[in-house]
């Protein structure tokens, strides 16, 4: 599974600016809102089950990165977010820093395997450092696009 096979293009934001968790979960939610990946009448309680597994531990994972997700029925097979935030976001992270990289990530409950594979996917990807520096300098959608087909292409050493 690659990093293309589920982020959808047109639901990176660069320039997030948002007061809090909720406000980033909300943004990333109603970038696949906007993009058609989900339907309006989901969003709320896409954010809802996302805030309910916040509630069970934080998805800020350190370094900077969180990676808030959830299963649910709306969405047909594995969709993802990304957003990125320059002045950070106090996700309540393992590392106590704020979050400058979000990977929303909506799978259906009849495919944990996918869901599985792609936080695997994303976690592993995460945990290059090139990665991560080369994400906080893209300034675009198409900046975060061609990183991710090199990471998916195993471009980035």
């Amino acid at each position: 599974m690659k990093l293309s096979d589920f982020v959808v293009p047109d639901a990176i934001i660069t320039d997030l600016a948002v007061p809090n968790k909720e406000g980033a979960i909300r943004a990333l939610v109603g970038s696949l809102k906007a993009c058609g990946i989900i339907a309006a009448d989901s969003e709320d309680s896409i954010v809802a089950a996302i805030m309910k597994r916040e509630e069970l531990g934080s998805t800020g994972i350190g370094n900077g990165v969180a990676v808030p997700h959830t299963k649910h029925p709306s969405v047909t097979k594995l969709v993802a977010a990304i957003a990125l935030t320059k002045q950070g976001v106090d996700f309540a992270s393992l590392d106590g820093n704020s979050v400058h990289i979000l990977f929303l990530l909506v799978s259906p409950p009849d495919r944990p395997g996918d869901h599985l594979r792609g936080l695997e996917n994303i976690s592993r990807h995460l945990r290059n450092p090139n990665f991560c520096s080369f994400l906080k300098q893209a300034k675009t959608k198409d900046d975060v696009l061609t990183l991710l087909q090199d990471a998916d292409n195993n471009q980035l050493g």
